[in-house]
């Protein structure tokens, strides 16, 4: 409490206008189910891949609807510590984050509640139970159709990356085999940790021994796309975007957790190209018409719908904004090559956003994480990586190119996301007024 000069309080006295004495307010009472749920609640949205900032502003948001007058939050990529004032003192939790990740339809059930809780009032013993629920519900599909979803998604991004017709066969059984092992390591924590040098070793030796001298096809064109569930393009992304505001330490965790899990793929195919033996170039084969993409992204969509488990109902609206985000990125090309994944970005957030407020429309971030996969920032660092297997001269290029892809990516992200922000505001101020 600030008290007036001793000087000045006797004038006040004799005057008898004193103040009356500033008395700081109790702390409401709140739920004692409030900071678990916000705790399990951080950890949840850190497993779907949110950045720091945006955790944080749910967790607070959710405990001001819920009456909490002071809240502290500190979240990093790897927990998140919550502390709250009530009536009978100082509640303060911490947990860790599983880093489990959350499949598609998680991530959108996850949304729908968060938005609930900051909109709506829902008695947080219920909301608890229905968020442990979420975290627990299993793939929509089995493993067969979701090994099949990421065979579907690599042929999906061969047509994107490299259309050639004799290569879809060896895309498909290479995107199968590596969707096996994915699974496998979810059921073999041991093989799981290792899991990125295992597929990547499989496939250079596959590629070097099998796919070059059956087709003659260059095989780095052939292990991008089988591994393009490896690579960390969203980490990356967002770790990008933690660091342009300026959550430091959260951002540079992401960061080198990015590039590791770019270097144990590289490792991978070191040691398979150190078995089998260097990666040969060949000429490029003849390829695909200009529809060869377009059918590439509905494949893309069509496997993360299996492989990633879409909500039901959300496979159209994943498909409009993959294409929206796959157009934009063509027109940035065109003005220059560095721009592309910058407009890519730019209109993800506000489309996605407009599919959000239709009636049937999926979550926001539903429709937005299969978009970031097409912009494949990582894709230039494995190749640029790989390429220093054997000592190309243009690696160092093709590594400041994916630097400047990744923070483009990042910053036409915040820069949709404000202007969406911006535009419901403005929306909802006409509507109201």
């Amino acid at each position: 409490m600030r008290r007036a000069p001793s000087v000045v309080r006797r004038v006040l006295r004799a005057l008898g206008d004193e103040p009356p004495p500033v008395v700081d307010p109790e702390p409401p009472e709140v739920s004692p189910d409030l900071v678990p749920l916000l705790r399990e609640l951080g950890t949840a949205l850190l497993d779907s891949g949110r950045s720091v900032t945006d955790v944080e502003d749910d967790l607070e948001a959710v405990a001001r609807r819920s009456g909490a007058s002071t809240v502290g939050t500190l979240v990093l990529p790897t927990g998140v510590f919550v502390r709250v004032s009530t009536a009978g003192g100082t509640v303060a939790d911490f947990a860790a984050a599983a880093a489990s990740g959350l499949n598609l339809d998680q991530i959108g059930a996850l949304t729908t509640l968060v938005r609930r809780l900051r909109t709506t009032d829902v008695p947080l013993a219920d909301a608890r139970a229905e968020l442990r629920a979420i975290v627990e519900r299993p793939p929509r599909f089995g493993a067969v159709l979701t090994v099949v979803g990421h065979g579907l998604l690599t042929v999906g991004f061969g047509l994107v990356l490299n259309p050639t017709a004799r290569l879809l066969p060896v895309y498909l059984v290479l995107g199968i085999l590596v969707g096996a092992l994915r699974w496998l390591g979810t059921r073999w924590p041991t093989l799981a940790t290792a899991l990125p040098v295992v597929a990547a070793f499989v496939v250079t030796l596959l590629a070097i021994d099998v796919v070059h001298p059956w087709l003659g096809d260059d095989p780095l064109s052939v292990l991008v796309p089988p591994l393009v569930s490896f690579l960390p393009g969203s980490v990356l992304t967002v770790a990008a975007i933690e660091l342009t505001s300026n959550q430091i330490v959260a951002g540079a965790s992401r960061l080198v957790y990015g590039v590791a899990q770019l270097l144990l793929l590289v490792f991978g195919v070191v040691a398979g190209a150190a078995v089998a033996g260097p990666l040969v170039a060949a000429p490029a084969a003849d390829q695909l018409g200009w529809w060869a993409p377009w059918v590439g992204i509905l494949a893309v969509g069509l496997g993360q719908m299996y492989f990633a488990s879409s909500p039901r109902g959300s496979l159209p609206w994943v498909l409009l904004v993959l294409l929206g985000a796959y157009a934009a990125q063509l027109v940035g090309a065109l003005a220059a090559a560095p721009l592309a994944g910058f407009v890519g970005a730019l209109v993800i957030a506000p489309l996605a956003a407009l599919v959000e407020r239709t009636p049937h429309g999926p979550p926001a971030a539903v429709t937005t994480l299969p978009a970031f996969w097409l912009l494949v920032p990582g894709a230039l660092s494995l190749l640029g990586l790989s390429d220093l297997v054997n000592g190309g001269p243009e690696a160092a290029q093709e590594i400041a190119n994916a630097v400047v892809a990744v923070f483009g990516i990042a910053l036409g992200t915040l820069v949709g996301s404000a202007v969406t922000r911006d535009a419901g505001r403005v929306t909802r101020t006409l509507f109201t007024s």
